[in-house]
């Protein structure tokens, strides 16, 4: 069975390029284009709905990061892959947070699109080593005294309080996964021993104990 994506961009000439891309795979239907994220949920509920979603950043009336959060709501099947010409860490840790899959550039190669997308539809996250790169740069914008503190406190490792200050910085576990380099379980598995180790039984009350460390 084909893979079903909706290209969304309000770019028409892109649109029709990516179109044209994806249609010399065997293995991918381009089931419906959209100019926003408006219309795009228009079509959705038209009963075009797809299996992956190519979705602009930046577009008029409703912009990608806004789209991903409606599209997950309505449709949390649909994958949601961001496509854009845009590396600003800002936007990719919005969009991630609002439940896309993926991050990619606009200059990816076709085969590379092609592969992001039927691994993404299998449910794999989808990020180029220069947008993990963003987030993890992102992320080391911390001071050491604030690491210090929170070791000396709880007892954490190297790796565990590396991964205590994104939790207490923001980051999900998606986003913590990516700019790390781990698997989505051996995140989950450090974030579980963080909890135990600071006597909390989930994110908010760790980033609370946390801030009675720091003494904020």
């Amino acid at each position: 069975m084909k893979i079903k994506v909706m290209i969304v961009d309000d770019q028409p000439i892109l649109s029709e390029g990516i179109r044209s891309v994806l249609s010399s795979s065997g293995s991918i239907e381009v089931i419906a284009v959209a100019n926003d994220g408006r219309q795009a949920l228009d079509k959705m509920a038209e009963g075009y709905v797809p299996d992956v979603v190519l979705l602009d950043i930046r577009m008029p009336n409703m912009n990608g990061v806004v789209t991903t959060g409606e599209i997950k709501k309505l449709y949390p099947d649909v994958k949601v892959l961001m496509l854009t010409t845009f590396d600003d860490s800002d936007y990719i840790l919005s969009a991630l947070n609002n439940g896309a899959c993926g991050y990619l550039l606009k200059d990816i190669s076709a085969p590379a699109l092609i592969d992001a997308i039927k691994n993404a539809n299998a449910g794999d996250t989808i990020l180029p080593a220069k947008i993990a790169k963003k987030i993890s740069d992102a992320a080391k914008m911390v001071t050491s005294d604030r690491e210090i503190r929170l070791r000396k406190a709880f007892g954490l490792s190297d790796r565990e309080v590396e991964i205590a200050v994104m939790i207490y910085e923001g980051f999900n576990n998606r986003q913590i996964a990516a700019a790390l380099n781990l698997s989505d379980g051996t995140a989950r598995n450090y974030i579980s021993a963080i909890y135990m180790k600071l006597g909390s039984d989930g994110r908010a009350s760790a980033i609370a104990k946390m801030k009675e460390a720091l003494g904020n």
